[in-house]
């Protein structure tokens, strides 16, 4: 039983299950089967139902009022949501044994090199500051928000998340009304901009390490330059409206001198950043190399527990990332990161929160994966919103793998070439798109989302709540997504 205090009086979640025995589809083994009613209960509705419950508490205590929440408890909702896999999931499908084994597979191969990078870019990131004289009108954030969208592809979204939030949040400090920047600023440089490189999004990049060229990625330009246009044309009427709202209230920019000034403290930087992409590249190349696998073609690397194993490819970018955060903050003067404003914030809210959502995912995926060929997704429009709606609130990487793996089973002779069969190159592209576009959906779709979010929250600009962020979403990004289905995927 739940307990959370609001307004209004005390709200209760009592959550019951009746075990029965059953064997789960497709990945041999014995567990379970959880019923709420009584009757035994399909395996994957069941853990749907389970993995929605573990989401709907969190969600609730998002938006109590009072005390708890999400943002001043992120390691309360992460617990939750960890408890509720481990007491509902684990303990009956695995095992105590089986159950820790499955654990620390999650931390140690997602969710380790995950948060490890975060934090180097994060550290990186926090030591290049923007100086100079520049306003946030509609014309210059127009400029901005392109700028980080065609780095995102280069640097990855998080790298130009990083790079970018803080010099945009800086030239908008004089404006009341800033919330919408930062919205558009997740939709675009945090997500959309990712898609023409392995480098701009893990997705991508598991599809590299799965046959697909690199440059492949690239087919997607036509497609992300179409969603810039709409989406930059719809932010450029809202925030010249904003814009004239604040001129009108009396606020002006500080720009204290004629001309405009701009210059780059901590450009040095740049090296370090460098050192985490190419930390990234190398950890989906080394492992398809002979040197790093055993007699069986299995990765080598350290045992952890079980079969669980950290291997040597992630401990090399583990040890990279770290190294180029170390040096960052050894070789940048203090001043630059208190000119940015830098705190430990956001990268701790991000490091709590993500890792319960890493580990209750985990069912969902492991019946997606079993299951997934019977879903009845045979068409390149139906592979970019399922893809895309999975991705919107589990992992985007391991929903894209699902549904590659799911076209590459479907018999096509015609397409690209992976290890995992023929797949279609149109359904290749809305799987894609529907993986890297979609998490911007939600604040948990992408972790860039949420450390934009933090970020902004921490400089005074309101930003809408989960579900506030989820209406911007449907109002500025559905129909664009809709637009997408009719002119790329029918």
């Amino acid at each position: 039983m739940y307990k959370c205090k609001y307004k209004g009086g005390d709200y209760f979640e009592e959550v019951g299950f009746v075990a029965g025995s059953h064997t789960a589809y497709g990945y041999g083994i014995s567990t379970d089967s959880v019923s709420r009613t009584g009757r035994n209960a399909d395996h994957f509705t069941c853990v749907l139902y389970s993995f929605c419950r573990s989401f709907a508490v969190c969600s609730h205590y998002a938006s109590c009022k009072g005390r708890i929440g999400w943002e001043s408890h992120p390691a309360s909702c992460s617990g939750i949501l960890v408890l509720f896999y481990l007491s509902f999931h684990l303990q009956y499908f695995f095992g105590a044994g089986e159950a820790t084994e499955k654990v620390l597979e999650c931390i140690i191969d997602d969710y380790l090199t995950f948060i490890v990078l975060l934090f180097g870019l994060f550290c990186v990131a926090g030591n290049i500051t923007l100086e100079g004289d520049l306003a946030g009108s509609p014309r210059i954030n127009v400029g901005l928000l392109l700028l980080g969208t065609m780095l995102s592809s280069w640097v990855g979204t998080t790298g130009a998340s990083m790079l970018m939030v803080r010099p945009v949040i800086k030239m908008n400090a004089w404006r009341k009304r800033r919330s919408h920047i930062m919205v558009f600023f997740i939709f675009l440089i945090s997500n959309i901009g990712g898609c023409l490189t392995p480098i701009g999004d893990p997705p991508l990049l598991m599809g590299f390490m799965r046959g697909v060229p690199f440059f492949w990625s690239l087919h997607l330009l036509p497609i992300l330059l179409f969603n810039v246009v709409v989406l930059l044309t719809v932010f450029y009427f809202l925030d010249r409206r904003a814009y004239r709202k604040d001129i009108a209230e009396g606020r002006k920019p500080d720009i204290s001198k004629p001309g405009t000034e701009v210059h780059i403290l901590g450009l040095h930087n740049l090296i370090f950043l460098v050192m985490i992409v190419a930390a990234v590249i190398l950890s989906g190349t080394l492992p398809g190399m002979a040197a790093f696998k055993d007699a069986s073609g299995a990765v080598k690397g350290i045992p952890v527990f079980g079969d669980v194993k950290l291997t040597y490819p992630a401990l090399i970018e583990v040890v990279i990332i770290l190294l180029a955060a170390f040096l960052s903050f050894k070789t940048t003067d203090a001043e630059i990161r208190r000119k940015n404003h830098f705190t430990w914030g956001a990268i701790r809210e991000v490091a709590v929160l993500f890792i319960g959502i890493f580990i209750t995912m985990q069912p969902a995926l492991m019946i997606l994966k079993a299951k997934g060929a019977e879903l009845g997704i045979t068409e390149p429009f139906q592979m970019f919103w399922a893809t895309g709606f999975l991705s919107s609130f589990l992992d985007n990487t391991p929903t894209y793998l699902v549904f590659l793996t799911t076209a590459g089973s479907l018999g096509f002779t015609e397409g690209m070439q992976t290890i995992l069969g023929t797949v279609p190159v149109a359904m290749l592209e809305a799987i894609s798109c529907g993986a890297v576009f979609m998490g911007a959906n939600t604040y948990i779709g992408n972790a860039p989302n949420f450390m934009v979010k933090a970020i902004s929250d921490e400089n005074g600009i309101k930003m809408p709540s989960f579900f506030g962020y989820l209406m911007w979403s449907i109002a500025f990004l559905v129909p664009v997504f809709l637009l997408d289905m009719l002119v790329f995927f029918l």
